[in-house]
């Protein structure tokens, strides 16, 4: 399989997206391909997958139910459900009532959750480092860039 600029100009008569955009989006993809490598890598390390992490990251920053979680992570529920109970049989999940409506659940962190979340995020230096090297104005221009670029 060869790069993307490989496929746009073998699959079409004319390549119909300009150079400087086809190397924008290899490094973009450069660059979440790195940090996947290195969130699995700092995931082994506590033992848990890169789906079990992002779920437990996720779930540090704020309790959610199951189907916020999938939404978040695009993916489906009741895959969400397998890797919480994983999470929760390992003591690092717990599953409350929601306060708001007693019929839903949230999956939200124990205190040992929380703890395993703030190693992985501290462990990951590849997203950390290099965004290190920019100007604080530069993060900012990035940061907006790419919302936009979200819409």
């Amino acid at each position: 399989m060869g790069t993307l600029r490989d496929m746009v100009t073998q699959n079409s008569p004319a390549p119909r997206i300009d150079p400087l955009t086809l190397e924008v989006v290899e490094l973009i993809g450069t660059v979440v391909a790195r940090y996947h490598e290195e969130y699995e890598v700092a995931a082994g390390k506590h033992a848990l997958t890169g789906a079990q992490a992002r779920v437990l990251g996720l779930l540090s920053l704020e309790p959610m139910p199951m189907r916020r979680i999938a939404q978040k992570l695009k993916c489906e529920p009741s895959n969400v459900t397998g890797i919480v109970d994983r999470l929760e049989a390992r003591g690092l999940v717990e599953r409350r009532p929601d306060p708001a409506d007693r019929r839903v659940k949230l999956a939200a962190p124990t205190e040992e959750g929380l703890r395993t979340a703030r190693s992985l995020r501290e462990s990951l230096d590849f997203a950390r480092e290099p965004l290190a090297q920019l100007s604080r104005d530069e993060r900012e221009s990035l940061r907006g860039l790419l919302q936009r670029m979200l819409g």
